[in-house]
């Protein structure tokens, strides 16, 4: 069984690698891609010195906890409206104020301990 299930890929896991020019964020993917918006307009000169820059695909970090936790952050609960996010707070001091204000714990809760169970059972 360990051996079968050492050949079972992960979830969501892409199983084809691409490298090189093909590569997801290599600089000239775009004109090696047929149907490509660069590839449709007039593309770069390969004679010059300078290559294109390359384009920002960066999820904003708000959209992320939606996608991987399924929390929403940009829609109000209560109306449904569009929140805008006006400031990340990273301090921890801040934070701990902030909570301690709240009446919300500062610190995360304890770990519990691993509970041991047995594999086979002996009789």
């Amino acid at each position: 069984m360990q051996r079968l299930a050492a050949l079972v890929p992960r979830p969501r896991l892409n199983l084809i690698r691409f490298h090189g020019v093909l590569a997801p964020n290599a600089k000239l993917r775009a004109e090696m891609i047929p149907g490509s918006k660069k590839n449709k307009s007039n593309g770069f000169d390969t004679n010059a010195d300078v290559l294109p820059s390359p384009v920002s695909v960066r999820i904003s970090w708000a959209r992320l906890l939606k996608r991987v936790f399924d929390i929403d952050i940009e829609d109000c609960p209560h109306c449904g409206g569009t929140l805008k996010i006006i400031a990340a707070i990273l301090e921890s001091g801040a934070i701990t104020k902030i909570l301690d204000h709240l009446g919300l714990p500062a610190r995360a809760p304890p770990r519990a301990s691993a509970q041991a169970f047995e594999l086979f059972d002996p009789t």
